[in-house]
Formats: C-alpha cells, sequence, structure tokens
C-alpha cells in the first residue's frame, strides 16, 4: 500500500501529494509520515521544489485534520453513541470529558499531532466535545508547523536512504506513543487515588 501511495504521489506530485495527506487525515490506511516523506524525497530526486512542496503538504495535512475536527463536531452525538460513551450511566463522563478539553484541550490538540496512534481518535473527540473549530485550527497548524517540516526534510536530506529514514521515524514515533500511555496512565492512576482517598474531585 505505501509503494503504491508513493507512487501516486511521484506521478501527480503536488495535486497528489495534497490529497494523499487529506484523505490520511480523514482515515487512509497509510501512515501521513509516509506521504511526507515521499514528498521529501520528491524533493531529493528535483520532481519537486522545497518551498512548494512545504505549502502543499502544511495544506494537505489541516484540511484533512480539520475535516475530521468538523466531521467529529457534526455527528458528534452519534459517535459518542457508537463507541457507547453516551448511556445515561456515562454523562458524568462525558460532562468531565468537556471539562478537560476545556482546560487542556488546546494542549491535547498540539501534541496529537505528533502521535499518529491516537491523533484521529483526539481530533474527532474534540469535534464532539464542544471544542470551537478557531481553537483547534489555531493548535493544530501551530503542531503542523513543526511536524510537516521536518518530515518533509527528513525525506529530502535522507532521500537516498528513505527506506531507513521510514523505520526510523516510525520507532521514533512508537517511542513518542510509549511515553504519552505512560503519561496518561499515570495521570489516571493519580486521579483514582485522589478521588478515593478523600472523595475530593482532583483539579
Amino acid at each position: 500500500m505505501g509503494i503504491a501511495v508513493s507512487a501516486y504521489i511521484e506521478h501527480f506530485s503536488y495535486v497528489g501529494l495534497f490529497a494523499v495527506l487529506m484523505l490520511c487525515g480523514l482515515g487512509l490506511p497509510v501512515p501521513e509520515d509516509v506521504a511526507l516523506l515521499t514528498g521529501g524525497f520528491l524533493i531529493h530526486r528535483g520532481i519537486t521544489a522545497y518551498p512548494p512542496t512545504l505549502v502543499v503538504a502544511l495544506l494537505g495535512v489541516v484540511v484533512g485534520d480539520n475535516s475530521l475536527f468538523l466531521i467529529g463536531r457534526r455527528f458528534g452525538s452519534g459517535l459518542l453513541a457508537y463507541f457507547g460513551v453516551e448511556r445515561p450511566r456515562s454523562r458524568n463522563r462525558i460532562e468531565w470529558l468537556r471539562g478537560f478539553m476545556e482546560r487542556h484541550g488546546s494542549k491535547t490538540i498540539f501534541y496529537a499531532r505528533f502521535l499518529a496512534g491516537l491523533r484521529a481518535i483526539i481530533y474527532l473527540s474534540a469535534g464532539s466535545l464542544g471544542v470551537s473549530p478557531g481553537r483547534f485550527f489555531f493548535y493544530d497548524l501551530l503542531g503542523a508547523l513543526i511536524s510537516v517540516p521536518v518530515m518533509v526534510s527528513i525525506g529530502y536530506l535522507f532521500g537516498s536512504q528513505i527506506e531507513y529514514a521510514t523505520a526510523y521515524v516510525g520507532g521514533f514515533e512508537h517511542l513518542i506513543l510509549l511515553i504519552a500511555i505512560l503519561s496518561i496512565l499515570f495521570w489516571i492512576s493519580r486521579y483514582l487515588y485522589l478521588w478515593s482517598g478523600n472523595g475530593n474531585h482532583p483539579q
């Protein structure tokens, strides 16, 4: 699948890169990083130029992310019901999640840009839980302004060893995901401890 997508991007260059990145944001079963590395590889081969490739890649990523967010915003109740969250006994959980997004949504949206394994569900949840479109766009764009140039530049600089670059990036993302999961587990355990210890809701 990755080879076919890379061939498609190479054939259609800028249009292909934009289309694949937008579809990645909507759930295309191809890692977004593969498409970004391919964009850098096209620069390495002289098929595309560096500045317009960065612009097209950034647009594709942001359009895909915001499309997914708007899907969550439009079908929020249905999505929550589908995942079994919106049940009568789960109303408190929903309100807690809304409160969490109000307090920490900006950081969550920003860091999700670097967590391929959690990105889609976080963006859908942000839309479903009432995060404003302007807030989502700003922090998603802020993260993309860091992640997109880095990935495209790696593909450009290591174009002759693109397979190694892909493997390296994949391993690095797994490490970030592991750290994120451990941090979440620590935070949840602290929350439960404080809740059961004195009956007060942790802030």
